[in-house]
């Protein structure tokens, strides 16, 4: 197994691969804590949706980048999300619906109707479930990659008091002076980041457990803010290298593999804690 894994590493793409499954995982597991516990967590798989319309334009009309596309129609539905939600006439959880649906709906007739490809339904299958795109990554790509997961790791870091005071008491935080709508807002784009991040690696709508499992299972054993990102993070990066040389070793989607981990580690943690009491 060994030898195996050292021939494929010769090859550049299977590094370039591994590069981009462990930064995703480990964006992704940074604003997962605090969208479970602002009871967020609807937004990924909503945005998510929306990354899956938006890259069925790119495809449509041609594009040979299609990060142009995605990535603003993403970042805008993430604020529109966010603003219509505040509305009394349309609940949150509503908004999310309307949006992500939609375009999930309009995605797919667009493809329909205009795809070129003779494997329709084979080309949805891999951009809802994830494929061996991964696999396939050009160098310009992981270094957008790179420079995405920088932007949101900095975001992380020099907000994260007031990304901690927002999660925990919104109304404290207005009361001290913090603008609790625009670290909203800020925690609302950066989830939109990591969802295009994401898109290649595990498929649209299986980015949201990317996201909420490390920070579930986290929570199992830890209680302070800090200490669950860490392990948080911690368990997705293993989760997520664990899954990459699975799939890679046995042939196994990279996204669900990754996923099928996560979702072990949880059932682990979930038995340590029943053991030892730390989750009442």
């Amino acid at each position: 197994m060994a030898e195996k894994i050292q021939y494929y590493f010769q090859f550049p793409i299977v590094r370039y691969a591994l590069i981009v499954v462990l930064l995703v995982a480990l964006c992704a597991s940074l604003l997962g804590v605090t969208l479970v516990l602002k009871r967020f967590s609807f937004i990924g798989d909503g945005l998510s949706h929306v990354a899956f319309g938006a890259l069925a334009v790119a495809t449509v009309t041609g594009i040979t980048n299609q990060m142009i596309i995605i990535l603003p129609i993403t970042v805008i539905s993430a604020v529109l999300i966010l603003r219509t939600g505040r509305n009394t006439k349309i609940r949150g959880d509503a908004a999310v619906a309307m949006i992500s649906v939609g375009a999930l709906a309009v995605g797919y007739m667009l493809i329909n109707m205009f795809s070129k490809s003779a494997n329709i339904a084979g080309d949805v299958c891999s951009t809802l479930f994830g494929s061996t795109s991964i696999l396939t990554l050009k160098k310009e790509q992981v270094w957008l990659c790179i420079g995405l997961s920088a932007i949101v790791i900095c975001i992380f870091v020099l907000f994260y008091n007031k990304i901690f005071a927002v999660t925990f008491d919104e109304n404290f935080s207005k009361a001290t002076g913090i603008d609790s709508d625009t670290y909203n807002l800020i925690i609302a784009v950066t989830t939109a980041l990591i969802i295009v991040l994401a898109m290649s690696l595990v498929g649209s709508l299986l980015i949201s457990a990317l996201i909420i499992f490390p920070s579930i299972t986290a929570m199992r054993i830890f209680r302070s803010f800090k200490s669950v990102i860490l392990c948080s993070a911690v368990i997705s990066v293993i989760c997520a290298g664990i899954g990459f040389f699975v799939s890679l070793l046995y042939g196994t989607p990279v996204g669900a593999t990754i996923v099928t981990a996560n979702i072990a580690v949880f059932f682990i943690f979930c038995i340590i804690s029943s053991f030892s009491g730390t989750k009442k």
